[in-house]
Formats: C-alpha cells, structure tokens, sequence
C-alpha cells in the first residue's frame, strides 16, 4: 500500500472537477475525468511539473500560500482545506498531532449521559479505529441481530470487512466498505502505530477489499447521509445519519441514526416498544 496520501487526496479531487466547474472550456478531447494537471498549475501560479512531483509524492512539503492557491483550485471545502494542511504535516519524521499513545477508551460522564438522553434514538460512540465504545439501546436493537455487537470489543471496521453477515446486512456494502476506509484514513493513518498495526491486521484478515481502497480512497468519510440497513428480523430500513465529532481530547465520534422515510420510522416504533434495555457502555 503506497503512504502518499497527500498525492492521493490532489489526484482525486483534481479528478472529481469538471473544467466548466472553474471557467474552463470542456474541450472534445479529454481522454480522463476531471481537470489536467496543467489546469490545476495554470489556477494555482505554480509550474505543472511542481504539482506532478505533489501528486507522485516526490514534494510532500507545500508552502502554505502554495496549499491556500491548490485549495482555491480544487474548490476544497474548509473541513478538506484543514485535513490538506494536516496531511503535509504527517509528512514531517515524527509528527503526529494526535500523539503515540492508542486512542482513549473513556467515555466521559456527560457523553454517557448525552447518550441516555438520545433514546430510544439509534447512536453509537466510536475512537479513530472505529471500535464501538458505547451505544443507545435503540442502536443495540437495530445492531444486535446483524451480528455486529457479537464480540466483547465490537469493531466496526473490523466487522465491515472481515463478517460475512455484514454484506447482507449492509445492501450498499461497497459504499460501508469505502466511507469505513476514509474514516480510518482522516488523519496521518499509518504515522499513527496504532492505526498501521490495524491497517496491518485488515491487510491480512480482509486482502484486496480493503488494500485497494487504502490505494484508492482519499481521507475524509462523509458526516452524513442514507444507510440502508437490512435488519433480519425487521426488515429494510433507510436511516439518515449525523456525525458528531467530539473535541480534539477525546478523538472519539458521535453517528446519530434518524429515519429516512416514513416506513423506517414505523420499523423503528416497533423495535422501540421494547426499552427494557439500559444504555449499554462497551468498553469502561
């Protein structure tokens, strides 16, 4: 798996821009999507040969005015334009905002509460590598029987790629397996130990489905949008889902389930008539 993330995150959003997106004219001979690299050179005031070396990861060190004009090229919203800046910061030997240690486990009191005031509203609370640190019971009625919580420290990720249940579960399976990669990737990912020995472990445990993503995904999981879900015993369901991050201290997420249309919510009222369960904290 390559480690030029800062390449792959200009490569793909370069990709993603159509010309007439910036003023340019489309031309009849475009033989790949997005702008040309001599387009981005031409909107930033740098040389075409500079963003080639940024793009194969021979620079991995822009200056900031370089990275404010490729952000203004690639029309990066504010939350891309600060990942952008952290990505040429994972380049330095040694650099990592987020420290050595592994990710916090604690879940603190107000969160915990927070949590017991969403019921019966599906929510879970998720660290960097996606382990499932606590939930609501309604997020344990619609998990439960999908398998997902079956082990002592559920994983999220992990069950993505290497449970066979989640691909029935999940009708867009591809679509999990991608936005989980970018997720694990927000960040210096492998500058991270404890991300590269889990990157590692799923390297192994889930091959192509997982390195060719790494490969070819840049950072950066969308905060919301619709999950189908196939409950087995409830049926289908399409929840809009919020994600909620919390300060940098705690590096943990909040993903808020809603539903989607009016048959999920009437699926949902049926699981919710049973709410004998308590909020349930995974890991203490």
């Amino acid at each position: 798996m390559s480690d030029n993330e800062l390449g792959l995150f200009l490569r793909t959003h370069r990709e993603k821009i159509g010309p007439a997106e910036v003023g340019l004219p489309t031309g009849p001979r475009r033989r790949a999507p997005g702008l040309r690299r001599s387009e981005v050179a031409a909107l930033a005031g740098v040389s075409v040969e500079y963003v080639i070396r940024l793009e194969q990861g021979r620079d991995r060190r822009p200056s900031p005015p370089v990275l404010s004009a490729l952000a203004d090229a690639l029309r990066l919203t504010m939350s891309e334009r600060l990942h952008l800046h952290r990505l040429t910061k994972a380049a330095d030997p040694g650099f990592n905002c987020r420290g050595l240690g592994s990710p916090s486990r604690v879940v603190r009191p107000t969160v915990r509460a927070l949590l017991d005031r969403l019921e019966p509203t599906p929510a879970v609370l998720l660290n960097p590598l996606s382990d499932i640190l606590a939930h609501t019971a309604g997020y344990e009625r619609l998990a439960r029987p999908t398998g997902l919580l079956d082990t002592a420290l559920p994983n999220l990720a992990r069950y993505v790629f290497t449970d066979g249940r989640a691909r029935a579960a999940y009708p867009d399976w591809d679509h999990v397996a991608d936005e989980q990669v970018a997720a694990l990737k927000q960040g210096p990912f492998r500058a991270r130990p404890d991300m590269a020995a889990f990157a590692d472990e799923l390297t192994v445990t889930a091959g192509e489905a997982f390195t060719h993503r790494v490969d070819a995904i840049p950072s950066l999981a969308k905060t919301s949008g619709i999950l189908r879900l196939a409950h087995p015993g409830a049926g289908a369901f399409r929840l809009a889902y919020e994600t909620l991050e919390l300060p940098a201290d705690d590096d943990q997420r909040l993903i808020v389930y809603l539903p989607a249309d009016a048959a999920t919510a009437a699926a949902l009222d049926q699981l919710d008539r049973d709410r004998t369960q308590p909020l349930r904290l995974v890991v203490r």
